[in-house]
């Protein structure tokens, strides 16, 4: 399984990413060993992520939500969240 996915940072700002292994990125990006972005901003807490079943179609959306703005962005994540009623979600 491939995933999309959005980080807060410490600071408030989003991160967009794409992994194998959300909890292992996680804890990558936590302990300074993620993207360098991050690497300042930790702690990052996961705030959304989708599901997919390649890396080009993971790719693609990571790509898609990276040109929306942060507006866009918290509008996405918050979507998510009442339509799962967590802070993550699913796609498939």
């Amino acid at each position: 399984m491939q995933y999309t996915y959005i980080v807060e940072c410490r600071d408030g700002t989003l991160y967009t990413g794409w992994t194998t292994d959300l909890e292992k990125r996680i804890k990558a990006h936590n302990t300074g060993k993620g993207a360098k972005y991050t690497r300042n901003r930790a702690p990052v807490r996961l705030v959304y992520y989708e599901e997919y079943e390649t890396k080009q179609e993971a790719l693609k959306r990571e790509y898609a939500i990276k040109q929306l703005s942060r507006q866009q962005k918290l509008e996405l994540i918050h979507s998510r969240q009442r339509e799962t009623g967590s802070a993550s979600g699913q796609h498939s």
